[in-house]
């Protein structure tokens, strides 16, 4: 094979294992073959523009991808194809000179057709179709000049079909990085718009497009999940948690979608189970479509599968994509109503305790005012009479049925109950008293004061 031809393939493919014949057998038949091939190439290069005519119509007769391109801009598909064409004939003749500009457009049409949506197997296909209407054409110009020749251009068929395998490589390796740069801007677009509709900062006029991006209705109903990424402490209820802002969220653990580990799983056969989740500093987020009854938010709760110590809040339902923000805060007040030890708390359910969180200053300040001469006692004793009130509550003010809960007779409930009237000056009947009682309690539990 002529130095040629042959530099450009140990360039590729590294040293040949088959060692070389002496030069005295091979060098007069590689530089015939070279001659051949040139001559050939030469004629296809002042042919230029027919070959590029019947290479374009045969992309369309037989490339169904490149019909839509073809029929939309002839003339911008025309021009890629010549450029392509007279860079790649062009390194048959002299492949120093056109090789890295070949690469160059063999790159770019690569990264366009990526960019355009054309599958990577109708990209390769249309290489191959040029690269043997290109051999085609050098076979049937060397058999009109003379036909003898042929025997001589065979020689360096190989040559040229690695020449068209290494641009095929060429702009697999283009379209793929193309294709994992604009799935990354993508994915990087939906996560600054769930952020931005997460963070009730979306533009009104950006609504259509999120739920187009998103895949999402405008106008439906939608709740927010939020699930703790670590422990709860005394501060964080203050603080009010929060949302990852737009300009961080390109540097997020997941995107919007399925994530890869959500933090809980939702129910298979519940619509909100295609979640878009999104994480924030304090807790991950997730939008859930809602298409159910009134009551479907409490079976969603029911049926969320939390793991043990995990903590997650249940906003009330919203409509339309605007309200993703409002969502969003509920959200989060579901969330600090979540005991310490874990569990899931829907918004919903529990609005006395919403109400303790959204205000812990003036919560802790009625927790005080009702609870604080309890903190005068033996701390073992005021744990008995905060155990005993607060099982009097929760069963509904049945002091036979809170006994049974402590394991002790219901005189001795009402012992305690009494006890606690005489230290406190509340009196348990009043309505009053034991609203602010059972708001004293919770702020105690949920906030630690």
């Amino acid at each position: 094979m002529p130095q040629v031809v042959r530099s450009r393939n140990g360039a590729l493919h590294g040293p040949s294992p088959v060692p070389p014949l002496p030069h005295r057998f091979r060098s007069l038949a590689d530089r015939e073959s070279v001659e051949v091939l040139h001559r050939a190439a030469r004629v296809l290069v002042a042919s230029l523009p027919a070959l590029t005519d019947r290479l374009v119509e045969a992309l369309y007769a037989q490339e169904p991808a490149y019909r839509a391109a073809i029929d939309s801009d002839r003339a911008e598909v025309w021009q890629e194809v010549h450029h392509s064409l007279r860079h790649n004939v062009g390194s048959l003749i002299q492949p120093r000179e056109f090789r890295e500009s070949a690469h160059r457009t063999s790159r770019w049409i690569g990264e366009i057709r990526a960019e355009q949506g054309v599958p990577l197997d109708a990209v390769l296909h249309a290489f191959r179709m040029g690269g043997a209407m290109v051999w085609q054409d050098l076979v049937d110009e060397t058999a009109r000049r003379d036909p003898d020749d042929i025997r001589l251009l065979v020689h360096v068929a190989a040559d040229v079909w690695n020449f068209v395998d290494e641009h095929c490589g060429v702009v697999a390796d283009a379209y793929r990085q193309a294709e994992r740069r604009l799935s990354w801007r993508r994915e990087n677009r939906q996560r600054l718009m769930v952020a931005a509709l997460l963070d009730g900062t979306a533009r009104i006029a950006d609504l259509a497009e999120a739920a187009e991006m998103l895949g999402l209705p405008e106008q439906g109903r939608y709740a927010v999940l939020a699930v703790a990424v670590g422990p709860r402490g005394p501060g964080a209820v203050a603080a009010g948690g929060g949302l990852v802002s737009a300009s961080d969220a390109g540097v997020a653990r997941h995107g919007p979608g399925l994530a890869a580990h959500p933090p809980v799983l939702l129910p298979a056969a519940h619509p909100g189970a295609a979640a878009l989740w999104h994480p924030g500093p304090d807790a991950e987020f997730a939008i859930l479509p809602l298409t159910g009854p009134p009551g479907e938010l409490s079976e969603l709760t029911a049926a969320l599968d939390v793991p043990a110590g995990t903590r997650a809040g249940i906003g009330s339902a919203v409509e339309g994509l605007a309200a993703l923000g409002d969502a969003r805060r509920l959200a989060e007040t579901a969330l600090r109503a979540c005991p310490a030890s874990g569990g899931t708390v829907l918004l919903d359910e529990h609005l006395p305790d919403a109400l303790v969180v959204s205000s812990p200053a003036l919560a802790g300040a009625l927790a005080d005012r009702v609870l604080g001469p309890l903190d005068r006692l033996d701390p073992a004793d005021r744990d008995v009479i905060v155990e005993t009130l607060t099982a009097w509550l929760d069963a509904d003010g049945s002091a036979q049925r809170a006994g049974a809960r402590l394991y002790c007779h219901r005189n001795t409930v009402l012992n305690r109950l009494r006890r606690f009237e005489q230290l406190t000056g509340r009196c348990l009947t009043r309505p009053r008293d034991a609203v602010e009682v059972s708001l004293a309690l919770a702020a105690r539990r949920l906030l630690g004061t």
